[in-house]
């Protein structure tokens, strides 16, 4: 997403009253110090690059991908991607079977107007460094119609694709081909609703087992059930100002969570298990993801930053007013 007033307005308030993440095993917490990454908008960790992690801003870029390490927050190799036209609106990475990379091209700023949108694969480099990487282009449709999306999750034993759609009001995750395919046209299906929560981004673990789906201000974790989800709980998620993504680290033990903005910090939770069908509300869950409330402002939100939530909340609203195409 663009960064607008309600960036500069979470920046203003994150200061006072967010708290900082408590420390996590199996992942560090790093600030991309990257002056070219200003709309973090996706995240990816490497599984041949152990501490590496895939990340693009989210338009008006190019082609690019960098390689951050977290050791340092310094990009240790930029990725110019050919064979794709120009990107439009790259909203999410995630790394497949054979360490392949693929990419989201699946934002539309208008709420669902193009009538298609992209996403492009390519090999993960065996060695860090500057490099032009050809990539294949696979055009995107829904079933249902035109739709906004930022998320985008390959799984890690079949290769599959899956869609997260982006609404206010909780989407669906939808389901791509077996294969993907460089000459037609890919249709995506829903198969499982997402309820309660306003997608910004999803990782599934390394072993497939779980998808966890983030929101600006919350995260609910899910048992993947062959894609048909069972939600699992709510999942911590610390206040970053814009947040905008999520990734499993290559042992899967921790989620990082990310944001934009220049300096953009990532930092790690504890990546849930499978601890029942009672989320830690105590609130019970179905298995559909269906709930008695909402997530974007309940108890996975961080103590102290509840105000600063609402508070972007409503500046986020307020701009949806006066979008433009991007």
């Amino acid at each position: 997403m663009r960064r607008s007033l309600a960036f500069l307005a979470a920046g203003f308030l994150v200061g006072a009253l967010a708290l900082p993440a408590s420390a996590a095993d199996g992942g560090k917490e790093f600030t991309i110090t990257d002056p070219r990454i200003t709309e973090s908008s996706g995240l990816a960790a490497s599984r041949q690059h152990p501490g590496i992690y895939w990340t693009h801003n989210d338009s008006d870029d190019g082609a690019y991908l960098y390689a951050v390490d977290s050791g340092t927050g310094k990009t240790v190799a930029t990725v110019t991607l050919t064979g794709v036209g120009t990107p439009r609106d790259v909203e999410a990475i995630s790394i497949g079977p054979g360490n392949e990379i693929y990419v989201g091209d699946i934002g539309d700023n208008l709420g669902g107007t193009w009538p298609y949108v992209w996403i492009y694969r390519l090999p993960e480099p065996k060695e860090l460094r500057d490099q032009t990487i050809r990539a294949t282009q696979y055009v995107v449709k829904y079933s249902d119609g035109a739709r906004d999306a930022e998320s985008l999750v390959v799984h890690p034993k079949t290769g599959r694709v899956y869609i997260v759609d982006k609404n206010e009001k909780g989407g669906h995750l939808y389901e791509g081909p077996a294969e993907l395919s460089a000459s037609g046209t890919n249709v995506f299906k829903p198969i499982a609703p997402v309820a309660d929560l306003e997608a910004t981004d999803a990782a599934l673990s390394p072993d497939g087992e779980h998808l966890v789906v983030r929101s600006y201000f919350g995260a609910i974790a899910y048992d993947w059930n062959d894609g048909k989800i069972k939600r699992l709980e709510r999942v911590g998620v610390p206040f970053l100002g814009q947040g905008e993504s999520v990734t499993y680290t290559d042992d899967g033990s921790t989620l990082m969570f990310g944001a934009e903005g220049a300096d953009s910090p990532v930092k790690p939770e504890d990546a849930p298990g499978d601890t029942g069908s009672e989320s830690p509300s105590g609130r019970e869950s179905s298995a559909d993801g269906n709930d008695t409330g909402s997530d974007d402002g309940g108890s996975n939100v961080k103590v102290g930053a509840i105000a600063a939530a609402v508070a972007l909340a409503a500046v986020i609203g307020f701009r949806r007013l006066f979008r433009r195409r991007s």
